[in-house]
């Protein structure tokens, strides 16, 4: 007798709008999952994607999914703001959680989901894209294995030109673009559109917590009056930050929309005390160079060539699998959430700030720690 094939873990995907149709094209890809159920609040867009995707069934509300219950994981892919209450309605329903970023919009209302799915004992997990890219993969590990010593400078940027010009539509008459610009539609701006794939960037590449950081935010003058029709431009459009690691190491991170010449580029440059790491990714593709041995001595920088990685789906799938659930977790998501608030308070106060993450003056193994006493 044949062995029985291993059943599916069952999926919905909740939100159907913007990056929906990519994780119903991802996942449905993975051999372990069945997209079963499409949901959303528009009911015709819930049943119109569910039909495109050939998925078997589509419901209005995720109360409507929930009593049918027929489900082992959800994507929530519904806007920031609705991201806490729905996700604390299927964590309590016994769910997986596979969520998009931001995974609140506060360090507060993360960290209540953070608590919730811990507490249930689910997987959960938040889709930060970029940790799709094989270079960062590449990066991280050969700073674990010590290749570039001990961390002393990082070096980073995320930056977009969407406001200087209309390779991706024109932001003064597309909604998708406009709310960005509004923070009584949901926006925090630059800072939290990019700002938390570039944080994530950071912490996950030089494996090292944020320990202290300084912002300055900027909001420039883009239409007649500071708004177009219901849309209020009052948000951050160029972010420049400092930052102390957790091992004391310093670093330069800064993002805008404003940035000619770059259609969606983010830059890292990890600096150790034996080599450097440079790290170059956009939502296609990533490249690595090094500057290690020999090369140090002439500033040379050499290709290194990176194993394909899997993408945050193919991760969430292989977490359900296992019951652990993998990186990036809810926890990291809520960490990198509150450095983000705290950019806020930095701002606004003109100060230096300390998150609390880290080792706070321990070293961590890749070096010592001098830090001053504030």
């Amino acid at each position: 007798m044949s062995a029985r094939a291993p059943q599916k873990d069952r999926l919905i995907i909740l939100g159907t709008g913007g990056i929906a149709a990519r994780h119903a094209e991802k996942f449905g890809e993975i051999d372990s999952i069945e997209i079963v159920a499409a949901v959303d609040t528009n009911g015709e867009r819930a049943q119109a994607f569910a039909q495109t995707h050939g998925i078997a069934k589509s419901f209005a509300s995720l109360g409507e999914a929930i009593a049918w219950g027929e489900f082992d994981a959800a994507v929530n892919s519904t806007p920031d703001a609705v991201h806490k209450a729905t996700t604390l309605d299927l964590l309590a329903a016994g769910k997986h959680v596979f969520c998009e970023k931001p995974l609140a919009p506060t360090h507060e209302d993360a960290m209540a989901m953070t608590e919730a799915a811990e507490a249930a004992g689910v997987v959960a997990m938040v889709n930060l894209t970029y940790r799709n890219a094989h270079a960062i993969q590449r990066a991280r590990q050969m700073v674990e294995a010590g290749e570039i010593g001990a961390v002393r400078h990082v070096d980073a940027n995320y930056l977009q030109s969407w406001l200087t010009g209309k390779h991706w539509g024109d932001w003064r008459t597309e909604e998708r673009w406009l709310w960005r610009l509004s923070g009584s539609h949901g926006s925090k701006g630059v800072l939290g559109d990019i700002g938390i794939h570039l944080l994530d960037f950071v912490t996950f590449g030089s494996g090292l917590d944020i320990s202290a950081l300084q912002a300055r935010m900027k909001t420039f003058d883009k239409a007649e009056g500071g708004a177009i029709g219901a849309y209020r431009f009052d948000v951050n459009d160029s972010v420049a930050m400092t930052v102390e690691l957790a091992n004391g190491a310093l670093g330069v991170v800064h993002m805008s929309r404003y940035a000619t010449g770059n259609l969606n580029d983010l830059h890292l440059t990890i600096y150790g005390d034996r080599g450097a790491l440079r790290v170059w990714a956009n939502q296609f593709d990533s490249t690595l160079e090094t500057c290690l041995g020999a090369h140090i001595e002439t500033a040379t920088w050499e290709r290194v060539a990176c194993d394909p990685t899997p993408r945050n789906e193919q991760r969430f799938a292989d977490a359900i699998r296992s019951g652990i659930s993998g990186e990036p977790t809810f926890r990291h998501a809520a960490e990198t959430q509150k450095i983000l608030d705290l950019c806020f308070v930095s701002d606004a106060e003109r100060r230096f700030v300390e998150t609390g993450l880290g080792a706070d003056g321990a070293p961590d193994g890749r070096g010592e720690v001098h830090r001053q006493a504030s």
